[in-house]
């Protein structure tokens, strides 16, 4: 056993050794400099070909001013958000960097430092990695900034390198980004607003983020800043920088002005860095963060086709130049003008989404008219719009795959019949009536009273029937549909909230156009399912980003292939026979599906999706005011005569697209589909097969059950609705003709019937 003198010496020894290492460690780590913190790097994209599409999108909105014109207002809302003995202390926390390092040891989330002094010098730190070593490192540059660098330079420092959102590095950046002015200028309401972004302006900004994280809507960051704004002001009043008189005066928040336009991101380039960017965060590991993505300095590879992207973009300006003129869309007077916008043809929004199908990249996409012109929604990737019939085809899918409660088992095929009559009761997966909110029986609505009878699955697509569908879907099984939706590629948040209602079957979910595309680029893929993707490859600062994980195309067998190439043949069958014929004009194979969606008030949103072998395309229609970020009934939208429907204006763009994109390529055609299995008729157990009746009836299209209007508002940036559970009374039986439901029920040349339905598991969904 070693002696007492010799474990004392030992002790000392190490205890020397570590004071010894912990000094040279100190005098080798320098003080930062603000300056070269501060050196603006940019990100640069490239285009599909390796070309350079944009550089921007890093730290280049920063602009460092001296300590004397950064408001005391500012600097007392810091000290009482962030560090309320920063005057005093000696710039390190042990305790919050024990905990820091625990944390990354036991592999957890990282944490920041937990004075202002430590966030100053994480600020300056040109490596920003996540590491033990790194945080040891921060451990010594704070002590020795505590120790030989004045409070006043540590604040100006901190606030002149802080990250404050929207790409804004600095206080004079944020005073300009959010209020327009410069930073002496910034009131102390204000301030405390500046104030509370540091703890994170993705969940801070009123505008927000949904982008980076789905639950910073702008009602909940709003939420969030006004709580965080009163907090930091009525802590000033606590710790002595503000009187509770000057508190009194600041009741009402300064909301910040709107997002602008960073230089270079005009036009579709903005939504090309943004879809590329929320690709990044969300699949890198560490997580590539939006501010480590402000910082600049990556190298992004995307999977953008320039020449796809212009033609895109040209089909849809062209379009909505010779369609949507304001003053000629229907006017909308009264209660309704108040409600719906007053003319059709204003708040008239795009969105397209083009996707190689059996790979998943993305080659070109439309977001919306550009940044540059306010309009900072991705309409290519929001979740918000209802598909209507454009869903149709995952339900027969589904019947191909699992078949029904009334077929022993056996799947169903496009040539099973079905009553597409209008207001035919309908039966839930048990066989009870589905009952409307006062117990009423519930009756599928058409769009119009055509004594149709009994036809095909085959024929009820092509004319896109709903009826036919939404007790389709009762029998395979709304569990079952979702299933083979979710396997195709949709995301379960774009159905949770519909999947157990009635008209799920006929499109009441909200997938991106993204989404809908790759979808779709199943069924060409012959039931083989991919990711999307848009970026290939990032390195930082001239070499591999190892965070980020590229993208590794696998093709999942989602649908028998029998089963998706014959839902192709059925959806070639639309576009040949049914409500999809503009789409012949791309003169070679194509599948498609037009989808209307329709609520009292009118149509809410029109879609084309459509794809070849080589090539899948979706494209959406809607009207949405940006400020209220709700969704516009679009009857008349596109001068009187126009039909409002998915085979209308979305299928004249995704055709003049279509038709630029694939240019002289060879056309494969589609696999023949084998066999399925045998077609019957459904009908009620024990009951006679009724003789199909084509015979149209002149029986005008009945109202839609009136139901309220959603009670939520909507997130602001995803113009979306939520479907009222029940409506408050049967569909009426009583024809009606006025603006919505003129009495002439048949269906225009290449229109599509819109739906109304109206179960008490309701929404607004399906419609040609």
């Amino acid at each position: 056993m070693p002696s007492w003198r010799q474990v004392t010496a030992l002790f000392i020894g190490f205890v020397g050794t570590l004071v010894g290492i912990a000094g040279i460690a100190y005098a080798m780590v320098d003080i930062p400099d603000v300056n070269k913190a501060s050196q603006a790097q940019n990100n640069v994209y490239y285009w599909a070909d390796g070309s350079r599409m944009v550089t921007g999108g890093g730290s280049v909105n920063r602009q460092n001013i001296p300590y004397e014109k950064i408001p005391k207002a500012m600097r007392y809302a810091v000290i009482s958000a962030e560090n309320k003995t920063f005057e005093t202390d000696k710039g390190v926390d042990p305790m919050g960097i024990a905990r820091a390092l625990v944390n990354m040891a036991k592999g957890g989330e990282t944490q920041g430092g937990s004075t202002i002094t430590q966030q100053y010098v994480k600020n300056t730190m040109l490596d920003q990695s996540q590491t033990i070593s790194r945080k040891f490192k921060e451990l010594f540059i704070s002590i020795k900034v505590g120790e030989k660098v004045s409070k006043d330079d540590i604040m100006s420092g901190y606030l002149n390198t802080s990250y404050f959102g929207r790409g804004a590095y600095g206080i004079q950046a944020a005073a300009q980004t959010y209020y327009g002015i410069d930073a002496e200028k910034l009131n102390p309401s204000q301030c405390a607003v500046l104030a509370a972004l540091l703890k994170g302006p993705t969940y801070y900004d009123p505008n927000g983020n949904e982008s980076i994280d789905k639950t910073a809507t702008p009602e909940a960051n709003l939420a969030r800043a006004k709580e965080r704004w009163g907090s930091i002001l009525d802590n000033e009043v606590r710790f002595g920088h503000m009187s509770a008189a000057e508190r009194a005066k600041y009741t009402e928040f300064p909301m910040p002005q709107g997002l602008k336009a960073q230089a270079g991101m005009n036009g579709q380039i903005g939504y090309l860095v943004d879809t590329a960017n929320k690709y990044i965060i969300s699949h890198s590991d560490p997580k590539i963060t939006q501010e480590e993505l402000e910082r600049g300095g990556y190298q992004i590879y995307t999977t953008f086709d320039k020449a796809k992207v212009e033609a895109l973009k040209t089909s849809v300006e062209t379009v909505q130049k010779a369609k949507i003129k304001p003053g000629a869309g229907h006017m909308y007077t009264g209660d309704q003008k108040k409600e719906f916008g007053g003319d059709a043809d204003t708040y008239v929004q795009f969105g397209a989404a083009s996707v190689v199908p059996g790979d998943g990249k993305i080659v070109a996409l439309y977001g919306g008219p550009g940044y540059d012109k306010g309009e900072f929604n991705n309409n290519a990737d929001t979740q918000g719009v209802p598909v209507g019939s454009t869903f149709k085809p995952f339900v027969l899918a589904a019947a191909m795959t699992y078949g029904t409660n009334y077929s022993d088992g056996k799947p169903l095929t496009p040539d099973t019949k079905y009553n597409a009559d209008d207001l035919i009761p309908i039966k839930d997966h048990n066989g009870k009536t589905v009952l409307n909110k006062d117990n009423s029986v519930f009756k599928q609505k058409n769009e119009s009273g055509t004594k149709w009878g009994y036809v095909t699955l085959n024929k009820a697509m092509e004319q896109s029937i709903n009826s036919p569908f939404v007790q389709l879907g009762e029998d395979v099984g709304l569990d079952k549909v979702e299933q083979t939706a979710l396997k195709a590629g949709l995301l379960v948040d774009s159905m949770k909230a519909t999947d157990n209602v009635a008209s799920f079957s006929i499109g009441t979910s909200t997938p991106s156009a993204i989404r809908m595309a790759n979808a779709y680029g199943t069924f060409a893929d012959s039931g083989q399912a991919v990711e999307p993707y848009s970026v290939t490859k990032v390195l930082h600062n001239g070499e591999d980003s190892k965070a980020f994980k590229k993208p590794k195309v696998t093709r999942t067998r989602a649908l028998d292939a029998d089963v998706a190439d014959t839902v192709t043949k059925v959806l070639q069958n639309v576009v040949k026979n049914g409500t999809g014929k503009k789409a012949l004009e791309l003169d070679r194979a194509v599948a498609g599906k037009t989808g209307t969606t329709d609520t009292p008030g009118g149509t809410r949103s029109a879609w084309f999706v459509g794809y070849t072998q080589q090539l899948s395309t979706s494209v959406v229609m809607f009207r949405q005011n940006s400020k209220e970020k709700i969704l516009l009934p679009m009857a008349g939208t596109g001068g009187p005569t126009s039909t409002t429907h998915g085979g209308d204006i979305p299928a004249t763009i995704w055709t003049d697209y279509m038709k630029q994109a694939l240019g002289n390529a060879k056309d494969p055609g589609f696999p023949t589909p084998g066999k399925i299995g045998e077609g019957k008729t459904i009908n009620e157990p024990g009951a006679p097969t009724p003789t199909p009746s084509m015979t149209p009836t002149t029986t005008p299209t009945t109202e839609a059950p009136t139901t309220a209007p959603p009670t939520n508002t909507p997130p602001t940036g995803t113009p979306t609705w939520t479907p009222p559970t029940q409506p408050d009374s049967p569909p009426p039986t009583t024809p009606s003709c006025n603006f919505f439901n003129p009495c002439d029920t048949t269906t225009p040349p290449g229109g599509e019937p819109p739906t109304t339905s109206g179960p008490p598991r309701h929404g607004p969904g399906g419609g040609g």
